[in-house]
């Protein structure tokens, strides 16, 4: 457990953690399924902004916004460098190679500007809806931590890496079908309690 425990933190966050002790097939699909685990801390991060700043009367799009610069300062902004080469890449050209030099290059082009301005502008909204009450602030840090369940499903064992060298190519086709299949299971069911909690607030507060 400690050395896909370090491999996920030191990836995903930018919490300082010693080097995992081996990094190997075993060690990184893991890592993915410790995902969510190692983003802990930013989901906790994430419900106490949005739970502070509405106590302190910020506007709800504002703390939405927090929520979001919390999240990108937390991981290095590392998952809004892949949707910005993700959608640069996808929309360069019908060539691979083409595609794959587009990706590498560590520029943002107008897709992926545009990716991450549409991203960021939802889930700044998203969070400012939630931001409104204690459960919502819950169910906002569950999603955070649903969301990485994300990275068992793309390195699920069908799935290749787009190049044999780079990150991807460490943990691609590292994560067993059924466990990826279990963290989704788990992921759908810890938000759900989460809007259960939520509605029975609601209710309770009628």
């Amino acid at each position: 457990m400690r050395d896909p425990l370090l491999l996920a933190v030191g990836t995903l966050t930018t919490v300082p953690v010693p080097a995992p002790g081996r990094v190997d097939a075993r060690v990184s699909g893991r890592a993915m399924l410790w995902a969510p685990l190692a983003v802990l801390p930013l989901a906790v991060a994430v419900g106490l902004v949005l739970a502070g700043s509405a106590a302190l009367g910020v506007p709800p799009l504002a703390r939405g916004l927090l929520g979001v610069t919390v999240l990108a300062l937390g991981t290095r902004a590392l998952h809004w460098d892949g949707l910005s080469d993700v959608a640069d890449g996808l929309t360069a050209s019908y060539d691979r190679e083409r595609s794959l030099a587009v990706m590498r290059t560590g520029t943002s082009g107008p897709a992926g500007t545009l990716a991450v301005v549409l991203v960021a502008g939802l889930q700044t909204a998203g969070l400012a809806a939630l931001s409104g009450s204690t459960a919502g602030c819950l169910v906002a840090g569950a999603c955070v931590l649903g969301s990485r369940t994300a990275l068992a499903a793309c390195c699920a064992r069908p799935v290749p890496s787009a190049r044999p060298e780079g990150l991807g190519a460490t943990v691609a086709g590292t994560v067993a079908v059924p466990a990826a299949a279990a963290s989704w299971a788990v992921a759908a069911a810890v938000p759900a309690a989460a809007c259960r909690h939520r509605s029975s607030a609601k209710a309770r507060a009628r």
